[in-house]
């Protein structure tokens, strides 16, 4: 059920942001620039983590790749198509809670694939696929309104993985919940980024939280946000670990930990 890509191998680059830049009109004459210049690429089946102080434009960036948002200028390229706006090639999953409440699970996660008019037994069999991958098998007829957040968000992540995005999208999932449902759910993501074979593009404030999932970490400056630096955790050795409190205990965790610190410290005592 994974989806696969006959002309991307994993280890390529996938997505590629070149010099992207966004201002926002406040009206009057006058206008905000929320990023400048912001050029990364993205390698296919990385967990890439964009992260940065409150206010440096992570998620513009990230709604741009979504095509919710236009670049005032530069190239965003999904596998060498230019993105111009939104497209089932992308799939979000936003903080706040977007089931809907008079649908079960299953017919939540089916939703998306009924409206692109999949045949009703390849969706059934699509949606338990994905339902089991994020454990939630014994809630699938269950009601989003029984569920606690950290279950929503389990059928937010299997709806749009069932929809075979080439990009999974993520605006801070998991910062509405509590800290041992967010531990868990950080897990759940590495396994389902193992299994389901998915390029994750992530918004998050949380230094720990980027240490631990990302393939890749996008440091942004200050606003106006620009990219200061890009770091790959080598401390993993290449491995992806679903065990928090063995990534934690790795040597170079802690150092890796403080550089990000200072990083974030830097960009707070700019004015």
């Amino acid at each position: 059920m994974a989806r696969t890509n006959e002309t991307i191998a994993p280890g390529e680059t996938i997505l590629s942001l070149q010099n992207i830049s966004k201002s926002f009109d406040l009206g009057r004459g006058r206008s905000v620039e929320a990023i400048s210049g912001v050029s990364f690429d993205v390698k296919k089946n990385d967990i890439c983590v964009i992260l940065g102080p409150s206010g440096c434009g992570k998620s513009t960036v990230l709604r741009m790749i979504a095509g919710l948002e236009t670049p005032t200028s530069g190239l965003l390229d999904l596998e060498g198509r230019q993105i111009a706006g939104p497209g089932r090639d992308r799939g979000m999953v936003f903080q706040a809670y977007t089931s809907f409440d008079w649908l079960s699970v299953r017919k939540n996660v089916e939703f998306g694939m009924k409206v692109n008019q999949v045949p009703a037994s390849e969706r059934r069999e699509r949606a338990d696929h994905f339902i089991e991958l994020v454990g939630l098998t014994k809630f699938a007829d269950a009601y989003p309104t029984q569920l606690s957040g950290g279950m929503r968000q389990r059928v937010a992540i299997a709806r749009t993985l069932a929809n075979d995005p080439e990009l999974l999208l993520m605006d801070e999932p998991f910062g509405a919940l509590d800290a041992e449902t967010r531990w868990h759910m950080q897990e759940l993501l590495v396994e389902i980024a193992e299994t389901a074979n998915t390029t994750i593009v992530m918004v998050t404030h949380d230094i720990e939280e980027a240490i631990f999932l990302a393939d890749q970490i996008v440091f942004m400056s200050r606003h106006p946000g620009r990219v200061k630096e890009e770091i790959r955790p080598e401390f993993k050795l290449g491995e992806r670990i679903a065990d928090k409190e063995k990534v934690i205990s790795l040597e170079g965790y802690s150092a890796l930990e403080r550089h990000i610190m200072r990083l974030m410290r830097e960009e707070g005592s700019k004015e």
